[in-house]
């Protein structure tokens, strides 16, 4: 995976300190709100690690360049913004949690 994703592009201030997880979504993708509420519980019990949601529809480029084939979508980003982790579809809070340790210590590297 070689995504690499800068906190302007997602439109956060600043990536996570130790890992970022960015949710593509859809207007009216149910599983997305879900996504939503996993990734919100999740980045707010894990310091360090920030969420972003982008609205696939307004940001085509990204979508494209990343290769984005449906919402919700998860990308999983180290510390430095390089993609460690995809998926598709409502993740389970345990499978985001095991993401986000390889995560963690990927940026270590």
């Amino acid at each position: 995976m070689s995504a690499h994703l800068d906190a302007e592009t997602l439109g956060l201030p600043a990536l996570g300190r130790r890992a970022t997880l960015v949710q593509f979504s859809s207007a009216f993708c149910q599983p997305c709100r879900a996504t939503r509420r996993i990734l919100g519980e999740v980045s707010a019990m894990v310091p360090g690690v920030a969420h972003a949601e982008i609205d696939a529809e307004q940001h085509l480029p990204v979508v494209r360049e990343l290769g984005i084939a449906r919402t919700p979508a998860v990308l999983v980003l180290d510390a430095r913004g390089r993609e460690v982790s995809r998926a598709y579809g409502q993740p389970r809070k345990a499978d985001v949690i095991a993401a986000l340790g390889a995560a963690v210590e990927e940026g270590t590297r």
